[in-house]
């Protein structure tokens, strides 16, 4: 734990050192800020104590911002032959990926963090739900975590960034909307397993306060997978260096 520990830190450090952490921090909180209290969909036009604007907005917003986060956790190492280095330390390369991906979520965490002023604020002016809030946030973070892994494993397949996020986005897209689009013209036992399939359906389940294992395993499924498929993508580079 203390050498994924130490990852962690130099790959947070190395987010704010490039300013990319504040700059994604300020854009989601512009973002989240604007359509939760600004847009046509804010809560003043819904007329209830609510943080549902924010969780919509913010579903959309860490979809994009995600794969902006981890295009470069090793794909700018892979670029500049860093990761080698990196990985002849007595590091094995599940530490090196439980270290980067531990930096991103406290990042995400963080930014996430910034927008508790929201639900101070909301509550003043309303009876807020506080275990449908509770689940609001934590469906954001299972959602993001699960991006997270997702970006790790196509930024370890490539030296370039922008192939890393626009393949997290691609994938991405699949779970984001395109499984719900396709499922919802199907019928029978397919159809539930495609519609399954879509984080908007599991996403919107635990926004509205349900907290449901289904969702929880559904999530850690695909955190598992994207982390096991980033540690054999690097077992393979391994392999042919």
């Amino acid at each position: 734990m203390r050498t994924i520990g130490i990852i962690a830190k130099r790959e947070l450090n190395s987010y704010f050192d490039s300013l990319i952490a504040i700059i994604m921090i300020v854009l989601f909180l512009g973002f989240s800020g604007f359509f939760t209290w600004i847009s046509g969909s804010d809560i003043f036009l819904i007329g209830q104590a609510t943080l549902r604007p924010f969780f919509g907005i913010a579903y959309w917003t860490l979809f994009f911002f995600i794969p902006a986060l981890t295009m470069r956790t090793f794909a700018e190492e892979n670029k500049t032959g860093t990761i080698e280095m990196l990985l002849t330390k007595p590091v094995t390369d599940r530490q090196v990926i439980l270290g980067k991906y531990l930096a991103t979520l406290i990042l995400i965490a963080i930014a996430l963090a910034l927008t508790l002023p929201y639900v101070i604020t909301i509550s003043k002016i309303g009876n807020l739900d506080a275990g449908g809030t509770l689940c609001g946030y934590l469906a954001l973070l299972l959602i993001s975590a699960a991006y997270a892994s997702i970006g790790l494993f196509t930024s370890s397949i490539t030296s370039n960034q922008i192939v890393a996020f626009l393949s997290a986005m691609f994938i991405g897209l699949f779970f984001h909307i395109i499984f719900q689009i396709i499922a919802g013209g199907m019928r029978g036992f397919l159809g539930q397993v495609i519609n399954y399939l879509s984080t908007t359906v599991h996403f919107e389940s635990l926004a509205r306060g349900v907290l449901d294992t289904k969702d929880i395993i559904y999530f850690g499924s695909i955190i598992f997978m994207g982390l096991f498929l980033t540690e054999v993508s690097l077992s393979r580079r391994n392999a042919y260096n």
